[in-house]
């Protein structure tokens, strides 16, 4: 009888054990689009090469740039991710929101200031710039100027990603903003290209194939994206708009990457973040995904790096307060909202 009763307590306890240590190799991450797009990816490959080095297998998930921060919200009380990646002004508001924990990644020293979290939440990943992008077959030339874009023949054949809701989207906005020198005559600009808007798109990068197939003539996007979707997308390519000032300017929009708050997998999460910032990886960062390494001690010389500078080639460069787009985001979308919706 107490034979029958051990192996009855073994049983139970293989029954409640076996699944945590069957989750023991594994590590999620929720990203923002980007990383993942083209084949070969360099989330994809980074991935597999993580796996076969360490054993643990990557879970991922992808949405929208505030999509992500918004599911590890909901989560908070029964977290599921490990490792957060998203744009700005997201990241800076899952920290706000409490989402994230410190965590010094190895080689975060080869790693600017700029591009590091003062606090320890996050650092970026890789470096990036918001653009435009038109259909080469249907445009015998990329629109020159914000102003053409408001042209009558672009009437529901231009799309951008919803600001507020996409890292890419709400770059817009703020490019808007930058470009017409202040708020409101950005918004008063964004309120007449309505007009030709053919409707709210939650993610950036499903507007690539729309623009592909001359379904839409011009889209937002980024240099990392769309570089990797230009390999399967021909008749895409990539442009600057000049503002009131004659000037193209554009600014830098990093993946950043993070730790979660009371994430899961902790020891697997920091293990991942370390491999996706170590040397090898950033130095496939140009080569595969078409983005910008941010380690000091890589110098990238292939022949996507060569194109990148290339596309910036006479665009100004800005920087953004991040902490104030935060702290106005809720109003500007409002301010955003309430402009589309005259038009």
């Amino acid at each position: 009888m107490k034979t029958k009763l051990m192996l009855a307590a073994a049983c139970i306890l293989a029954a409640i054990t076996s699944p945590v240590l069957a989750q023991s190799n594994v590590v999620t991450i929720y990203s923002a689009d980007g990383l993942h797009d083209g084949s070969p990816s360099w989330l994809g490959d980074q991935f597999a090469a993580f796996t076969k080095a360490t054993g643990v297998k990557v879970q991922y998930i992808e949405a929208g740039s505030s999509g992500v921060v918004d599911r590890l919200m909901k989560e908070k009380s029964n977290t599921q991710a490990d490792v957060l990646v998203t744009l700005p002004p997201f990241m800076q508001k899952a920290a706000a929101d409490g989402l994230l924990q410190r965590f010094t990644p190895t080689g975060a020293d080869k790693i600017k200031a700029a591009d590091k979290d003062p606090k320890g939440l996050y650092v970026a990943m890789v470096n990036n710039y918001p653009n435009f992008i038109y259909n080469t077959k249907m445009l015998k030339a990329p629109p020159k100027s914000y102003t053409d874009l408001l042209d009558p023949k672009f009437k529901m054949k231009i799309q951008y990603s919803t600001p507020g809701q996409a890292g890419d989207g709400t770059a817009l906005m703020l490019q808007a903003f930058h470009a017409f020198g202040g708020k409101q005559a950005g918004l008063d600009y964004l309120g007449k290209l309505q007009v030709n808007n053919l409707g709210p798109s939650a993610s950036t990068g499903k507007l690539t194939a729309l623009v592909n197939k001359g379904e839409l003539y011009v889209a937002n996007g980024d240099l990392q994206m769309n570089l990797a979707q230009m390999r399967s997308n021909p008749n895409v390519q990539v442009f600057f708009p000049v503002g009131p000032d004659g000037r193209k300017t554009a600014f830098s929009l990093p993946y950043y990457i993070a730790l979660v708050a009371r994430a899961p997998h902790s020891e697997n999460g920091k293990k991942l973040i370390d491999f996706l910032l170590s040397q090898p990886a950033q130095k496939d960062v140009s080569v595969v995904a078409g983005g910008f390494p941010v380690r000091t001690d890589v110098h990238p010389s292939d022949e996507n790096f060569k194109k990148l500078n290339a596309m910036l080639e006479g665009v100004n460069i800005w920087s953004p307060d991040w902490a104030r787009v935060l702290g106005d985001l809720k109003q500007d979308v409002a301010a955003y909202n309430k402009a589309i919706s005259n038009n």
